[in-house]
C-alpha cells in the first residue's frame, strides 16, 4: 500500500470517528421530567458580615445533577435583581446586573456538578447595628422546575478614615465601627483622644504613629478596643479575628510622652505598643497603662525602651516575641498578668524581659507585685541580674527559684516560684486555655493555686469582670 493511500484511509477513520462521537452527543437527551431536580451543596449560603461598601471574601457552593440524564437550566437570576448588593458568577458566566442579574443556558450533563461564586457589596443601611442583608438565588430547569438557594450576610455601616494625620487636638467617638486605611499619625504637639464609644478597625499595615500625645479612655463595661478588619475567617473554626499580625499596632516614638491607655482591648496586631528610646522625665509617665487587654500579636506584646512605663489590672498574653519587653528605663507592673501561651510558633519569646543597654550610665528599674507571669516554657521570666534594679512582691513566676538567700531576700518577697514539676501547669491557672479553637480566658480557674496561695492576686481581675480576653465574640446578626 502506497503512503498516499494509508494516509487517506487514516485520513477517513478519524472522519468517521468524529462523527461517531459527534453524534453519540446530538444522541444524549436533556431531561424535561419535573421529577429530575438538581442538589446543592448548601440550602442556604451564609456569609459573614462585611462593613457596608467593602467587598466581602468570595464564597461558593457547588450544583450538582445525580439524575441518569442531562438537565439544562434556561434561567438562573437573584431574585432581588442587583438591589441586595450580591454579584454571581455561575460556572465562568456572570450574572448580568444591567439585565436583572441573569445569565442563561447552562447545561449540567449527569453526574457532573457546576461551580457557583458569589461576593457582597452592601448598601448602607442607615443603622448602628448589623443588618441581615438577603437574597435568592433562582435555577429555573427546562422542565418548569424552578429551585433556589438563600443568600444570607450581616451588613454593617462604618465611618472610613483613610491616612489621618491629627495636627490639631482632636477626639475620636462613635457608636457605629471606625474602619481605619492606611494609618492615623499624631504630629508633635497634637493630643488624639480616643474615647468610648469607639471600636477601631484596622486594615492590613494600617496602625498609630504617635509623634504627640494619645489618651485612650474606655469604660469598664464599654472598652476601647483596637483589632484588624477581617471579619471573616480563616476556617469555619477560625475567625481572623483570633490571627495574629491582622494590624500594625501602636508606635509612641521619641518625641512622645505623656500618653495614658485605659480600658481598651488591644488584640491581634503586629506588635501591640511600642515605645522609641527617649529622655526619661521623672515627673511624668511616657507610658500609663490600666485596665487593659494586649493579646495575640505576631511580635511584642509592649516593648519599653527606655520609658518610663506604668502597668496596673492589664493582661499581656500570647505573643510571637516577649509578652513585656524592657530595655532600661522605670518599670511598674501591679497587678497584672503576663502570660505566654502564643500558640502559631514553638519558637515563641517570653512572657517578660528586662535589662539594660550596653555601658549605660544608668540602671533600668522594674517593681512587680501581686502579679502572675506565666506561660508554656519552664521559664518565661529573663532579666539581667547584674545591670538591672528589680524586685517582685507577692507574685507567681514561672521561673527557677533563686538559691542565693541573699539576693531572694532583697530582690523577692512572698514569690511563688512555678516549676514544669508543679501538679498545676501554667496553661492550668486559667480558665480557657483552647488550642484547638484559639480561644482564651485568662480568669483564674478555681482549683489554680493562683487562689489557693497565700498571695492576694484576687484582684488582679475583681475590677475587669466582663471584659473580652482577648477574644471577639462573632460579630453578626444571625446568632
Amino acid at each position: 500500500m502506497s503512503f498516499y493511500n494509508m494516509m487517506k484511509r487514516l485520513f477517513y477513520s478519524f472522519i468517521a470517528a468524529l462523527l461517531l462521537i459527534a453524534g453519540s452527543c446530538s444522541d444524549e437527551s436533556y431531561s424535561t421530567s419535573r421529577n429530575d431536580k438538581l442538589l446543592f451543596s448548601v440550602d442556604t449560603l451564609k456569609m459573614d458580615t462585611v462593613f457596608s461598601g467593602v467587598p466581602s471574601s468570595t464564597y461558593s457552593f457547588k450544583v450538582y445533577n445525580h439524575n441518569d440524564n442531562s438537565l439544562r437550566i434556561s434561567q438562573v437570576r437573584l431574585s432581588r435583581g442587583s438591589q441586595s448588593g450580591f454579584r454571581v458568577n455561575v460556572d465562568g458566566v456572570y450574572l448580568d446586573n444591567m439585565n436583572g442579574s441573569q445569565a442563561q443556558n447552562f447545561d449540567i450533563r449527569k453526574g457532573d456538578s457546576l461551580l457557583v461564586l458569589v461576593e457582597l457589596t452592601s448598601h448602607s443601611t442607615n443603622q448602628t447595628e448589623p443588618q441581615a442583608v438577603e437574597d435568592k438565588l433562582l435555577f429555573t430547569l427546562e422542565s418548569g422546575v424552578e429551585q433556589s438557594v438563600s443568600l444570607l450576610a450581616c451588613s454593617w455601616d462604618a465611618v472610613s478614615l483613610r491616612n489621618l494625620v491629627v495636627s490639631n487636638d482632636t477626639t475620636i467617638s462613635s457608636s457605629k465601627p471606625i474602619v481605619i486605611y492606611g494609618g492615623i499619625k499624631v504630629d508633635s504637639g497634637a493630643v488624639l483622644t480616643i474615647k468610648s464609644p469607639a471600636s477601631l478597625y484596622f486594615h492590613a499595615s494600617a496602625g498609630i504613629d504617635v509623634f504627640g500625645r494619645l489618651i485612650i479612655k474606655g469604660q469598664q463595661d464599654d472598652e476601647v478596643v483596637m483589632r484588624g478588619d477581617r471579619l471573616d475567617r480563616m476556617f469555619d473554626y477560625l475567625p481572623y479575628d483570633r490571627v495574629s499580625g491582622q494590624w500594625r499596632g501602636i508606635r509612641f516614638h521619641s518625641s512622645s510622652t505623656a500618653n495614658c491607655i485605659d480600658y481598651a482591648d488591644i488584640h491581634s496586631a503586629e506588635d501591640g505598643l511600642v515605645c522609641d528610646s527617649a529622655e526619661i522625665d521623672p515627673s511624668v509617665l511616657r507610658l500609663d497603662l490600666a485596665h487593659t487587654t494586649i493579646h495575640n500579636c505576631k511580635g511584642y506584646g509592649l516593648k519599653a525602651d527606655n520609658s518610663r512605663v506604668s502597668l496596673v489590672n492589664c493582661q499581656l498574653t500570647n505573643t510571637l516575641d516577649d509578652c513585656l519587653s524592657v530595655t532600661g528605663g522605670e518599670t511598674d507592673i501591679i497587678y497584672c498578668t503576663l502570660a505566654q501561651f502564643y500558640p502559631f510558633s514553638a519558637d515563641r519569646g517570653v512572657a517578660l524581659r528586662f535589662g539594660n543597654y550596653e555601658n549605660a550610665v544608668q540602671r533600668g528599674t522594674l517593681m512587680c507585685q501581686n502579679s502572675v507571669v506565666t506561660g508554656y516554657s519552664e521559664d518565661v521570666v529573663m532579666g539581667d541580674s547584674l545591670a538591672f534594679d528589680y524586685h517582685f512582691v507577692n507574685s507567681v513566676l514561672r521561673t527557677p527559684a533563686v538559691s542565693d538567700s541573699v539576693l531572694l531576700k532583697s530582690r523577692f518577697e512572698n514569690v511563688v516560684f512555678e516549676t514544669s514539676k508543679d501538679s498545676i501547669n501554667g496553661d492550668m491557672h486559667f480558665v480557657a486555655v483552647d488550642l484547638d479553637l484559639q480561644y482564651y480566658d485568662f480568669h483564674p480557674d478555681t482549683l489554680s493555686t493562683l487562689r489557693l496561695q497565700a498571695i492576694p492576686l484576687e484582684a488582679i481581675r475583681d475590677d475587669r469582670e466582663g471584659r473580652k480576653r482577648g477574644d471577639q465574640p462573632t460579630i453578626g446578626c444571625f446568632e
